[in-house]
């Protein structure tokens, strides 16, 4: 029997999460059409034939808990057809609990407070709301949680005006690997709260490009009369990784044994250099020393500060300190 299916053109491998997404909505698709031709939920999904076949494979050995016959998904396709049974719960709508909901709630309130401007988490958060018909966060229409929205900051106000307003700012800003204040004009792209540390992200015309400007060592800030629209081209920086390379920022040497030899491949650096017994010395771009010091203290001994000096005095003074206090309640 020849196989007729039709492979889709090639494309872009998709993240599990794609599949996920995908998977998800077949299964009530395919509820619905009973006895569909795979040609025709490929064309549905915009995937191969080839591709509808995994994914029926997959859902075959997928379920509720249990796992037994009675609780898998019946996919059948050997006619060509697809016939999909015992997926009615999976296909339903999602419902949540009031606990889910509470808990969906207050991380979207962190997210909001962490990043100024997050317009979907609030959307997002207001339909929670709505949907719940104010059981979830009833009397006060919020979740008091203890975050900090930056609003200590005498430069938080001004900012988040300039940036509502699309207006350019002008900055003195303390360099604290130079010590001293330096006078900047910014197009802000964002403000937002990294690692307990609240940051602006704009686009400064004094170092021509993006630039990350903390909150505490701005010391003075005016908004201007003038568009703050960043120049085309001009993007937000990655910031998934804890290590923000930038042009102020202090440099640290780290000795890392062949165990924490992956720091050299997950965290941007200036070089590395590595030896025969798989140890390495990687010289690091860091916005803060106090996350190399978390980095350290995490790897137990597989990596050592070997410049600047007051940071590793800082990372053993601290290691012995939290020594100490683990001493103190054994």
């Amino acid at each position: 029997m020849s196989d007729t299916r039709r492979p889709a053109p090639r494309r872009a491998p998709e993240t599990a999460t794609q599949r996920l997404g995908r998977l998800l909505d077949m299964v009530p698709w395919l509820l619905q059409h009973r006895g569909v031709p795979i040609a025709d939920a490929a064309s549905e999904f915009g995937v191969s034939e080839d591709q509808v076949v995994e994914d029926l494979e997959l859902l075959f050995v997928c379920g509720t808990p249990g796992y037994g016959h009675a609780e898998l998904i019946d996919a059948q396709w050997d006619s060509g057809h697809i016939y999909l049974d015992n997926a009615d719960d999976i296909a339903a709508p999602m419902r949540l609990s009031r606990d889910e909901a509470v808990t969906l709630t207050a991380g979207l309130q962190a997210l909001g407070s962490t990043l100024v401007g997050s317009d979907v988490a609030e959307r997002t958060l207001q339909k929670i709301r709505d949907a719940a018909g104010g059981a979830v966060d009833e009397p006060t229409g919020r979740i008091d949680l203890d975050l900090d929205d930056g609003s200590q900051h005498p430069a938080m106000a001004p900012l988040k005006d300039a940036f509502s307003r699309g207006r350019r700012v002008h900055l003195r800003y303390y360099v604290a690997t130079r010590d001293e204040s330096t006078e900047r004009d910014v197009d802000i792209m964002r403000i937002l709260n990294l690692d307990s540390q609240w940051y602006v992200e704009g686009y400064c015309h004094r170092a021509r490009g993006v630039r990350l400007f903390r909150l505490d060592r701005i010391e003075e800030v005016s908004v201007l009369d003038a568009d703050g629209t960043p120049p085309a081209g001009a993007t937000p920086r990655d910031l998934d990784d804890v290590f923000v390379p930038g042009e102020n920022d202090l440099t640290v040497v780290l000795d890392a044994s062949r165990w924490a030899a992956w720091i050299a491949d997950y965290y941007p650096n200036e070089g590395v250099e590595r030896r025969s017994d798989g140890s390495l010395r990687v010289t690091l771009k860091v916005a803060d020393p106090a996350l190399v010091r978390r980095l350290v203290l995490r790897l137990g001994g597989e990596v050592r500060v070997v410049e600047p000096r007051e940071l590793a005095d800082a990372v053993v003074d601290e290691a012995r300190s939290a020594l100490a206090a683990y001493d103190s309640v054994h």
